[in-house]
């Protein structure tokens, strides 16, 4: 175990809260020391929620450590029953209690006798699974727990209907994600049966196998759902992510192609056509002079894999941007990342060490990175512009503004997010040419190299005349060199020198 000042994936606990908080009327209960309990003050303020995040910490303190710890942990369960009356209390491990060895589903069953609230434990193991591999793991399970307790369940819908899987809480842009889906099979004619679990309320879970088929349009938590969905009740899924012009279409294809199988014939195609060529504005761009400008501009890629693979595909395949490399924080999903996107970049990577990837935006010097919140600090480090794709996230990821990222109209805040991201480094130049404006001293450097070199006043002076766009590569090539040459002060001498050897 290593200590962290950035991490892009939180501790399994934090998935299953996650999971929690997503529902409707249900509790969650954590037992863990102070310290551990951020996550309500995270979800409060990221979300911007007006009512008190349901999650309640069962401190685990010295008392507790003495003389054991069941009696505080079903005592905490069966309060939180009589004062809130939830659907469903889930009781989550942490690394604490997986320390201390506790039988946590002893507490449940002991609990579950004294409270009207079903009662679970969330059973993810805290030392081989990430935040969104908990997260995906628990809401199986939550669905599991209720389907599997039912004598008999409704049949399926008249008409074509759908569950939408995997929205949550602090998901990237999932609200407005899933509002884009829901317009999308409402013009497709299928009613959204469930969508879970943001928004979803426990009981409604038994309608989960009304529904004809399933999406589960993020990689990261849903599919495991999906998956126990199919093998249980027979229901195909759809795990296509519907982001970009192409992926989409791909998406509504393939839902025609699970439609027909089961006996409903529909021609979606008309849709399609009129939807990139009409609606979508993504698919006009990259025929326009300001995409064709972006055309061989070399640009990073980095998120979950969700975003990391979807956006690549569009960079690549729908604007002939070259991606030099792509990668994601999941490093369990590397062998489905590389067979999704290995022919549309350089480089395929997984790693989950945020310096290792500053290290390699900086050699590769890219006009422009599409990352998670990480990368856009590394980006202004490098001055380099950075578009937000993924999580991990600050609150302006969370738009009060509609911003989907799936659907037809996800692909026009796309290109928007694409066009912005490439201009914007352009205004320093701009200020300059015209003047009247004070402009920034770019100061950048590989994240992990030595300490910053000396730079004399007549070398500053000539740095300062180079465009600004530009400035930070000139800076660093220099500051290479001069390492190189085991020089600790920039001259003009050593700016042509390093010219002269950048040129040869």
């Amino acid at each position: 175990m290593k200590l962290a000042y950035w991490m892009y994936a939180g501790p399994a606990h934090i998935g299953t809260l996650r999971i929690a908080s997503s529902f409707k009327n249900v509790q969650a209960i954590m037992h863990a020391p102070l310290g551990d309990d951020y996550f309500n003050v995270m979800r409060s303020m990221l979300e911007r929620e007006r009512n008190f995040t349901p999650v309640t910490t069962s401190v685990v303190d010295r008392k507790v450590l003495g003389r054991g710890s069941q009696d505080k942990v079903v005592d905490n369960i069966v309060r939180k029953d009589k004062e809130d009356s939830p659907d469903l209390i889930i009781l989550t491990p942490t690394c604490t209690s997986s320390i201390l060895q506790e039988d946590l589903q002893n507490f449940v069953a002991r609990a579950q006798l004294s409270s009207d609230a079903a009662v679970m434990l969330a059973d993810v193991n805290h030392y081989r699974v990430n935040e969104l591999q908990a997260a995906d793991r628990t809401l199986a399970q939550v669905i599991a727990f209720y389907l599997e307790k039912q004598v008999s369940l409704p049949g399926r819908t008249s008409t074509p209907s759908v569950n939408i899987l995997g929205s949550t809480t602090l998901g990237f842009h999932n609200d407005h994600d899933i509002k884009e889906l829901q317009k999308l099979f409402t013009d497709l004619g299928i009613t959204v049966n469930v969508v879970a679990p943001k928004g979803c309320s426990v009981p409604d879970l038994v309608n989960l196998p009304r529904a004809w088929f399933n999406v589960a349009p993020y990689r990261e938590i849903g599919p495991l759902a999906a998956q126990y969905l199919q093998e249980k009740y027979d229901q195909p899924y759809v795990d296509i992510t519907p982001m970009g012009v192409v992926e989409t279409a791909r998406f509504i294809r393939r839902i025609q192609q699970i439609l027909a199988e089961q006996g409903h014939i529909v021609d979606y195609e008309p849709y399609i056509r009129h939807q990139t060529y009409e609606v979508s504005q993504l698919a006009w761009f990259s025929r326009s002079i300001d995409c064709q400008n972006l055309q061989g501009k070399r640009v990073v890629v980095f998120g979950d894999t969700t975003h990391a693979a979807a956006m690549t595909k569009i960079l690549a395949r729908e604007m002939n941007v070259t991606v030099v490399f792509a990668g994601t924080f999941c490093k369990y999903d590397e062998q489905w990342l590389q067979q999704e996107i290995g022919q549309y970049c350089e480089e395929v990577i997984a790693t989950d060490d945020h310096t290792r990837i500053g290290d390699m935006i900086a050699r590769a010097e890219p006009a422009a990175i599409f990352g998670t919140q990480m990368e856009r600090h590394i980006g202004k480090r490098l001055d380099i512009p950075c578009g937000v794709i993924s999580a991990p996230i600050h609150i302006q990821n969370f738009p009060v503004g509609y911003r989907p990222f799936l659907g037809y109209e996800g692909t026009n805040h796309i290109a928007d997010l694409v066009y912005n991201s490439f201009t914007l480094g352009m205004e320093d130049h701009m200020l300059e040419v015209f003047s009247g404006h004070d402009t920034k001293e770019v100061v950048t450097k590989t994240l992990t190299a030595a300490g910053e070199l000396d730079w004399d006043a007549a070398a500053n002076k000539e740095l300062g005349k180079v465009p600004g766009f530009v400035r930070s590569k000139v800076k660093r090539n220099t500051e290479k060199y001069a390492r190189d040459q085991n020089l600790s002060r920039i001259t003009l001498e050593v700016m042509y020198a390093a010219k002269e050897a950048a040129g040869a």
